[in-house]
């Protein structure tokens, strides 16, 4: 890793974009120092790196491949400017589970070279009702504050997708949230509700807003009309396929800090053929990922393609950069990261006018395999 770099072009801080330069020094962003842009030069677009806090897999790993597949995902998305990321589990019987969440425990204590930081792990499943599945294996099961807590010795789990309507759950929400743990609804058949009483009990959040939840009707709101009326925070999958850019308009209105996350395969950056995500083989076909019945299965969704997708729908640059930084690292309650600030984490994703990836610093470290 160098140990000094420095930086030119359009830079995204906090307080708004400067023109300038930044120097990164041991990890860290050391500092941003405002200059005239260069007459002619092409400039270039400096970000915040991107977080991605619901990550299946990635260049033919499925993280439920346990061993070392948390790694390879977490190499495969840094190619495409995701700098840290939760790896994300899936429905599986407890002790498939256990294994997996004792080999990311291990690989979450160093990152490693080429590598984005694993940040921990997002726990989607088994605890959601067996009637909203989706791609989740049919292995849902009741949560108890005890196998969780065993579960939370084997990795740092960072949040929880959890039905809320599913009996007993809504104090394994309070408890988790006493604890610090993010609790997310998500793969629920709950109503309006069950939304409002879970958000009250300690929720905080909504996975992959719209899909697998009780949908929104003007007599009976459902799961989504109680994020859009009372959630502050709220992940979606702008990749297009999963939300119309409509849909994706009403929630930006309505939830302050909604976020986005790719929810992806093994198959992102892979070519077209079949998969596997957790148990079930899937299908990478005309830009999406489908179980044989036709149902979505997670992604293809790489962080740089969802910056352009929100920006082709219209979102500012230095919102749609919010959305795929700032905000995810602000809900897990991260300072240090998702923001180009002196002292921060330096995780850089340098882009060109057409927003293009160039390079990407992880923890000051130059990805060589981003433009591989």
């Amino acid at each position: 890793m160098m140990e000094h770099t420095t930086l030119h072009g359009r830079i995204l801080t906090p307080a708004g974009w400067v023109d300038g330069s930044m120097t990164l020094e041991h990890g860290r962003i050391a500092h941003i120092e405002t200059r005239s842009p260069q007459s002619g030069a092409p400039r270039r677009v400096i970000l915040p790196g991107f977080i991605d806090l619901h990550v299946h897999g990635g260049g033919g790993s499925d993280i439920m491949e346990a061993g070392q597949a948390a790694l390879k995902v977490a190499r495969a998305h840094a190619r495409f400017g995701t700098t840290s990321l939760l790896a994300t589990t899936m429905t599986a019987p407890t002790a498939e589970i256990e294994a997996v969440l004792a080999d990311i425990g291990r690989c979450c204590h160093e990152r490693q070279p080429g590598s984005a930081r694993l940040l921990g792990v997002h726990l989607e499943g088994p605890y959601i009702n067996s009637g909203k599945l989706g791609a989740q294996p049919n292995q849902a099961c009741r949560a108890t504050l005890a196998e969780i807590e065993h579960l939370r010795s084997l990795a740092p789990i960072r949040l929880i997708t959890l039905a809320p309507e599913v009996a007993g759950h809504m104090p394994v929400i309070r408890a988790l949230a006493e604890a610090g743990v993010r609790v997310q609804i998500g793969h629920t058949l709950g109503s309006y509700e069950d939304g409002v009483e879970a958000l009250a009990n300690g929720a905080s959040g909504f996975t992959h807003l719209y899909n697998a939840m009780t949908g929104l009707h003007h007599r009976e709101p459902g799961m989504v009309g109680a994020a859009l009326a009372h959630a502050d925070y709220a992940e979606l999958i702008p990749d297009l396929l999963h939300v119309h850019p409509g849909a994706i308009h009403t929630a930006l209105r309505a939830i302050p800090h909604l976020y986005c996350v790719t929810d992806s395969t093994a198959a992102a950056g892979m070519p077209d053929g079949e998969y596997k995500l957790g148990s079930h083989p899937v299908f990478k076909c005309m830009g999406g990922v489908r179980l044989s019945d036709g149902t979505l299965a997670g992604s293809t969704l790489t962080m740089d393609q969802a910056l352009r997708n929100l920006v082709a729908i219209g979102l500012p640059l230095e919102d749609a950069s919010h959305r795929l930084s700032r905000y995810p690292a602000d809900y897990l309650g991260i300072n240090d990261r998702g923001r180009l600030a002196e002292g921060a984490w330096a995780d850089v994703v340098v882009m060109d006018e057409e927003l293009n990836l160039i390079d990407v610093y992880l923890e000051g470290e130059r990805n060589v395999l981003a433009n591989a």
